[in-house]
């Protein structure tokens, strides 16, 4: 496959319907839709989770019910197989918790017209202070 010259608009359009999607506890469960069932892998605060079943069961323990998220950057790369590397950072804050910046790196792979998520990496940014 070739690079897919798409993959900035790709990119962004893919975060912000990502986002949409669990920002909303109502509209979460369809984001079971974007992961497959057994090559899907995710790794939320460092824990590996794999398969679209066991992703959704995470997303389903997750106890906060609102989240304001501000996206700083959205970062895309062309992969070799036709799927899209994709890097977002920015801050988000859950029900009265204080903001935390993240990062959350997405790869898109390609199937058939069009892609599933194939890995989700996630991570709060805090540091250890003194």
């Amino acid at each position: 496959m070739a690079l897919n010259p798409a993959y900035e608009t790709i990119g962004k359009t893919f975060v912000e319907q990502y986002y949409l999607l669990f920002d909303d506890v109502n509209q979460r469960p369809n984001l079971a839709n974007f992961y497959n069932a057994e090559t899907s892998f995710m790794s939320f605060e460092g824990i590996q989770i794999q398969g679209a079943q066991k992703i959704m069961e995470k997303f389903n323990s997750l106890g906060f019910q609102k989240i304001a998220r501000q996206i700083s950057g959205i970062d895309s790369q062309p992969m070799f197989d036709g799927g899209i590397l994709i890097n977002v950072f920015g801050r988000l804050k859950t029900d009265e918790d204080p903001p935390h910046a993240y990062s959350q790196v997405f790869v898109l792979k390609p199937i058939a017209n069009s892609f599933y998520l194939q890995h989700d990496i996630f991570r709060l940014i805090i540091h250890d202070s003194a």
